[in-house]
């Protein structure tokens, strides 16, 4: 598709999800998610307690009858997707949480998934906070299109909005995903997968009880949500998989890090920290980083040298190119066979 009909694919989609928002009185994230659930249900407008009314029915299945997606292909549709997130994160106020990971930094963590893993066959993914599905899908989207192997995905999340949304993304991309709504702190329903990727919630988890089985849970007070869920992902990988997760820059700057390297030293290898362009964020305190950990296993074994470093500018697009180059280097001189 070009541009100018991802645009008219948008508009239709946002005109119809605005025509629902008015006729429910509803939030613009319900709205939307209504919306989507009629175009996946063969263009059926659900009515509930005679809402909407006939004539907004009518209004509706005209409209739906101009949107196609067989012609689009799964990141298109994903894209698509995003941008009318983007305008309800707008339109309600979503707090941050809840919003999504910049497109720019899930292609960066997909190609260091793909260089680390060096994909030779079908594989298993997991995303502990998967959200709305952006950061999955792009992930995968961008696995399949440079191996030709079938992936099954898995994501887990609490907030029934946001697993809506991935259900949405999972079933227009025609993915292999299994999404699962509960705490991601609690035992999972999954098997062990090949390789995780996820942007993680940031502060404090309120559960204490839940905590209990965690090495990396606070001696005191709560623990951090982020330092249970990088536990929670490596008991998930297999001996040897990768994860890649989107932390605080300030994660090594913590009174409880001394406890969390302890633990990483013991059950992983830190193969990689990658700090993201100032460029990104409001305020030194929101930066954030890609951390690469490999779960220990019979064939692992911890990099010479590990991954440091600072991606360039993203607009400056030579620099940018120049630092994937050095992690090619860095991948073949420190984990190739």
């Amino acid at each position: 598709m070009s541009q100018s009909e991802i645009e008219h694919l948008f508009t239709e989609l946002d005109e119809t999800t605005s025509i629902l928002r008015d006729a429910l009185t509803s939030s613009y994230l319900d709205a939307f998610i209504e919306n989507m659930d009629n175009i996946i249900d063969e263009k059926q407008v659900q009515i509930e307690d005679g809402q909407p009314n006939e004539s907004v029915v009518k209004q509706l299945q005209d409209k739906y009858q101009l949107i196609d997606f067989s012609k689009v292909s799964s990141e298109e549709k994903r894209t698509v997707i995003q941008l009318l997130m983007l305008k309800a994160i707008k339109e309600d106020k979503i707090q941050t949480n809840h919003q999504m990971t910049p497109d720019t930094i899930g292609f960066l963590m997909a190609y260091i998934l793909e260089r680390v893993t060096n994909v030779t066959k079908d594989f298993t993914i997991l995303d502990p906070s998967v959200g709305t599905g952006n950061l999955l899908t792009t992930v995968i989207n961008h696995l399949q299109a440079e191996n030709d192997y079938k992936v099954s995905g898995y994501g887990i999340d609490n907030d029934d909005s946001m697993l809506s949304v991935a259900s949405i993304n999972v079933a227009l991309q025609n993915q292999a995903i299994d999404l699962y709504h509960q705490d991601a702190v609690d035992t999972l329903d999954v098997p062990l997968v090949d390789m995780v990727v996820s942007d993680l919630p940031v502060g404090y988890y309120p559960l204490d009880d839940n905590t209990a089985n965690y090495e990396t849970r606070a001696d005191k007070g709560h623990s951090y949500v982020h330092h249970l869920l990088i536990e929670q992902s490596i008991n998930y990988l297999k001996p040897g998989g990768f994860g890649v997760f989107l932390i605080p820059s300030s994660l090594f700057q913590t009174e409880e890090s001394k406890q969390f390297v302890e633990w990483i030293n013991q059950h992983a290898h830190m193969q990689g920290l990658i700090n993201l362009p100032d460029e990104l964020f409001k305020t030194k305190q929101g930066q954030k980083s890609i951390l690469l950990l490999q779960r220990r296993g019979p064939d692992s074994r911890q990099a010479k040298q590990i991954l440091l470093g600072t991606f360039p500018s993203f607009k400056n697009k030579p620099e940018l190119a120049k630092f994937m180059r050095e992690i090619d280097k860095w991948v073949a001189s420190n984990l190739a066979e």
